[in-house]
């Protein structure tokens, strides 16, 4: 199997968070660029942490007092450079489930519990077991959640006045809504809409500066100065109270420890697969490496930490850390300054989140929701033959049906069984002939020299999820690697969407890098998988070659064509 190589570059840093590392070195020029990001961050996560507090059953200062506390707690103790820890919409569907059932009490206790599991995993190594869950399950759940917190926010987006409870499922939820359409807000309506607009458009026209602020600020103005009949969180909540928030432990009933357990395994699980989803994103885009099993330790931490001023679950945020690094921050110093923001709003500012209308925080989280239902991975998924669908069909089904925790468990055990199919399917017996030998020559390379302008990597059986950081690994030396590689195939017996994701990362980190992939060899169903997903647009289809020894001629005249002189412009 393909191994990654790479040392780091102090032995002792294993267990060091990525803000002691990053002391190294530190000067006054990046602690301007992590504060401008900070202060960027912080006013991006005010209304998502309000907004997920209030989808999830909990206060808005609930949010807030989360994503300050851990916050803080992941960018010190993590091991990213670029993560932003705090309240997500992932947990917003768990969060209202386990108060519904058992209370805050409750779900301060899953928290906790959901902390120790984290710690746990971090310390013990077990942290890199997230990689085992194939992309499938991940774009499944991701797709589910997204589409039940978009369902929740309807109401308040539109104004709509639902009787309680509101049921907690989907469908009947929309039924609900449908049945007590005729209570619609024309002026909640309206807001909603125009803030929704905003923010696409903002987004897409002014990319530099978050339009989730902007909508903020524009929407609470436009309701006060109007004094539109708008629910606030004024209305709603009594306003947010100023100050910081107090210490307590939660109650402990132990009776319900093992009634607590399958929600506690499904908060640990999602803040794991979540927080090293956006680590990996933040990898991708600055061109560095975290250490899962400590960014693992900190998010428990953090979670420990959060019910003790009585916050939400947390985790890695995509949107907030990919928002840092784009804002310029590059060390965790960054993350710390959005969580201290956070804080000097809460005691300097907090009365004015009173005018803040709910359409306008219904508005934000749907866009929220949208952007993390990474709906481009459908049609890729589709493409990759009926076993992937399937997996993805049941797990997004089951998410919107039924809950998380039912969903992963069957997508894990359907996609397990697909798995044992496909590398079964792998082997076979049959005669050596003349042919198979003369066939096999060109796949040797014994007698074909390497030259220096390129590097050769081969995989060696199935390339199916859980062994995909060999190659990953391999993305942030990129630079490293000679002009020209190729990957050869000839012994990867089978692949999957999660393998043949990670060979595309792979090839488009090399692309940015100015390198050029050759891929050659692949067998039958491996080669049906890349045609079936069209993986010809990530490298060309001239790049695609069916032996080494092709590869090797292909290699040599890309070489040859980047030396030869330009030809002169004529005078």
């Amino acid at each position: 199997m393909l191994r990654s190589t790479r040392t780091p570059a102090y032995p002792s840093d294993r267990w060091l968070p990525a803000s002691v590392r990053a002391l190294r070195g530190y000067s006054l020029r990046t602690f301007g660029a992590d504060a401008l990001a900070g202060v960027t961050v912080g006013l991006v996560a005010l209304p998502l942490a309000m907004a997920f507090a209030i989808s999830s059953g909990m206060t808005p200062q609930a949010g807030l007092y989360c994503a300050v506390a851990t916050g803080f707690i992941v960018s010190a103790l993590g091991g990213s450079n670029v993560q932003i820890g705090g309240p997500t919409g992932a947990f917003v569907v768990v969060v209202s489930g386990i108060i519904a059932e058992h209370g805050v009490d409750g779900l301060f206790m899953c928290t906790m519990m959901a902390g120790v599991l984290l710690v746990i995993m971090g310390l013990t190594g077990t942290g890199t077991a997230v990689r085992f869950i194939p992309r499938p399950v991940v774009i499944g759940f991701t797709n589910g959640i997204a589409l039940v917190i978009a369902s929740t926010q309807i109401k308040d987006v539109l104004g709509i006045q639902l009787p309680e409870p509101v049921p907690g499922e989907l469908v009947p939820r929309m039924a609900m809504l449908i049945a007590n359409a005729g209570s619609l807000s024309m002026e909640t309506a309206v807001v909603g809409a125009g803030v929704l607009g905003l923010i696409i458009l903002w987004n897409r026209m002014v990319p530099s500066v978050p339009g989730y602020v902007v909508a903020l600020v524009a929407g609470t103005a436009l309701v006060t100065v109007a004094g539109l009949p708008v629910d606030t969180i004024g209305t709603r909540f009594g306003g947010i109270p100023s100050g910081l928030p107090a210490l307590h432990v939660p109650q402990f009933r132990p009776e319900l420890i093992l009634t607590l357990l399958s929600p506690t395994l499904t908060i640990a699980m999602l803040g794991a697969i979540e927080s090293l989803m956006s680590a990996v994103v933040a990898d991708k885009m600055t061109g560095t490496r975290h250490n899962s099993n400590v960014e693992l330790f900190a998010q428990g931490i953090a979670n420990i930490a959060s019910p003790l001023v009585g916050g939400l679950p947390a985790t890695g945020a995509i949107a907030r850390t990919a928002t840092n690094i784009r804002s310029g921050g590059r060390t965790p110093v960054a993350g710390m300054i959005h969580a201290g923001v956070l804080l000097v709003i809460l005691l300097v500012a907090a009365p004015l989140a009173s005018s803040i209308p709910m359409t306008v925080l219904a508005a934000i989280l749907l866009v929220v929701a949208y952007n993390m239902g990474e709906w481009g991975e459908i049609p890729e998924l589709w493409r990759q033959g009926w076993t992937d669908r399937i997996v993805w069909i049941v797990t997004f089904a089951l998410t919107v049906l039924a809950d998380l925790t039912v969903a992963v468990e069957a997508g894990m055990i359907l996609a397990a069984l697909l798995f044992i199919r496909r590398v079964s399917s792998t082997t076979t017996v049959s005669r050596v002939t003349r042919d198979y030998v003369e066939r096999g020559r060109a796949h040797i390379l014994q007698d074909k020299p390497i030259p220096d302008y390129l590097t050769i990597l081969r995989i060696h059986g199935p390339f199916l999820f859980g062994a995909t950081d060999k190659l990953t690994d391999l993305i942030p030396r990129a630079q490293e690697l000679a002009p020209i590689v190729v990957l050869r195939l000839r012994n990867m017996t089978a692949i999957d969407a999660t393998g043949l994701r990670a060979i595309q990362d792979f090839a488009d980190a090399l692309r940015r890098a100015d390198r050029t992939l050759l891929l050659c060899g692949a067998l039958a169903q491996p080669a049906r998988l890349m045609s079936q997903s069209e993986f010809h647009r990530h490298v060309g289809a001239e790049n695609i070659l069916p032996n080494v020894e092709a590869a090797l001629k292909r290699a040599e005249a890309i070489w040859h064509s980047r030396q030869a002189p330009a030809h002169p412009v004529p005078v």
